[in-house]
């Protein structure tokens, strides 16, 4: 039998369909690592070249965010009418699965383990069903090592992508991550995880932890964080600016390789964080904590949010030359994006200022709904402002110290990122 799972392209309109610092989805090397030996498995990912569609394959594969569904549905409907059948699962089919159920043959709610088996089994005895999902949280425990052997390297900036704990402990109104774990935070048994750290290569030795927050469980990083210094990896992984409390976890994070962390700082307001259940972000703190951070030769790349109702024109302002006094070495600008399956969704839903469901256009670049206090045109033209001017060549040079060690990976990430944005049109 054979099966192929496919990573949908990014439209024309979006940001991410010019972006070359690109890495893999673990979701597919995760469920390829789960079909039994009887299995042929191909991955495509339409990012990096065309899916062939005349390939003779028994089963379809489709896992998709938001923005992806609607090229995910065209997919599924050009390999059901070669009679080939096809399951969705993600993200957005996840949160909408009665939606997607219209445009394929099963749909996967929630987590893939622990009912990927029964779906190829229902598949082979014909009696797949059109929904599936799991009663309560997957185990992580014996989890296959992803098959990444799979993948085109020529096409990712590195391919070594891991994940050692699931979920958040924090519950912030606008993160997908909590509508699809839910309320969790699960940890993978470290000898998982070294299992698995044997068998990558590749990369120039880099590594992406893929976890929405590493130091979710203290104890736990801290152990893992010992465990990566016995390898030769430099990696990257997302955090909490809690992270800049822990002194003895910035230490061995250091030792171990850690290059760089995502982190989330949203905005620079502590009345807004607070309303956006972040209370655990200290604004006042901000500065101090990414001081304290890059003197450990951590990289990071900071995310801000856009387009809330206290945020005004002056707020792009305010955040770049925070962002820029504080040489922040990589930020990801997004307009607010009320994700379905999110609290923000359901509210601005009820209160009728959604103004497409063009899922296309949720890509975090373009403005989905009425902001208060400017007009969607208005935001989106200073997001883009606020982009480019980030990363032009005379913030760059401000921002990039050669010295710190982090300049080998948020070299290459800038360089990208100012490439997209020369290239991108709202």
């Amino acid at each position: 039998m054979r099966l192929k799972l496919i990573i949908p392209g990014w439209s024309e309109t979006s940001l991410w369909k010019n972006f070359i610092f690109r890495f893999p989805y673990l979701s597919v090397t995760t469920i390829a690592a789960l079909c039994p030996y009887e299995w042929e498995v191909i991955i495509e990912d339409e990012n990096v070249s065309p899916i062939k569609f005349d390939e003779d394959v028994d089963l379809v594969g489709i896992t998709a965010l938001t923005p992806l569904a609607p090229r995910a549905y065209e997919i599924a409907q050009k390999f059901r009418g070669k009679g080939v059948k096809v399951v969705i699962g993600g993200f957005h089919a996840t949160w909408l699965p009665d939606e997607a159920i219209q445009f394929a043959d099963s749909v996967i709610i929630g987590e893939a383990e622990g009912i990927w088996h029964q779906v190829l089994k229902d598949f082979v005895d014909n009696r797949l069903q059109p929904f599936y999902k799991n009663n309560g949280r997957v185990n992580l425990e014996g989890l296959k090592p992803a098959r990444r052997e799979l993948l085109n390297r020529k096409g990712y900036f590195f391919i070594n992508t891991l994940q050692t704990t699931r979920g958040c402990p924090f519950n912030c109104d606008f993160c997908s991550v909590t509508a699809f774990y839910g309320h969790s935070y699960r940890m993978r048994p470290l000898k998982d995880i070294e299992n698995e750290l044997n068998m990558l290569s590749g990369g120039a030795n880099f590594l992406f932890i893929v976890d929405d927050n590493i130091i979710g469980n203290p104890s736990y990083a801290k152990e893992l964080f010992i465990l990566l210094k016995r390898y030769p990896f430099k990696w990257l992984s997302q955090a909490s600016i809690t992270f800049a409390e822990n002194n003895e976890l910035l230490q061995l994070a250091k030792e171990s390789g850690c290059y760089g962390m995502f982190i989330g700082f949203e905005s620079l307001s502590q009345e807004a964080l607070n309303k956006l259940n972040k209370r655990f972000n200290r604004a006042e703190k901000y500065a101090e904590f990414i001081k304290k951070i890059h003197d450990f030769g951590i990289g990071i790349q900071g995310s801000f949010i856009f387009g809330y109702d206290w945020d005004t024109p002056d707020t792009f302002n305010q955040v770049l030359e925070f962002v820029e006094r504080t040489r922040l070495d990589s930020v990801l600008y997004t307009i607010l994006t009320p994700y379905p399956g999110t609290r923000v969704f359901e509210r601005m839903k009820s209160e009728g200022r959604l103004i497409t469901k063009d899922w296309r256009l949720y890509d975090m670049a373009h403005a989905v709904f009425r902001p208060k206090n400017m007009q969607p045109e208005e935001l989106e033209e200073h997001f883009l402002k606020a982009n480019q001017r980030f990363y032009s060549f005379r913030s760059m040079l401000k921002r990039l110290p050669s010295i710190r060690r982090s300049i080998m990976v948020f070299g290459p990430m800038n360089w990208g990122f100012s490439r997209a944005w020369k290239n991108f049109k709202i």
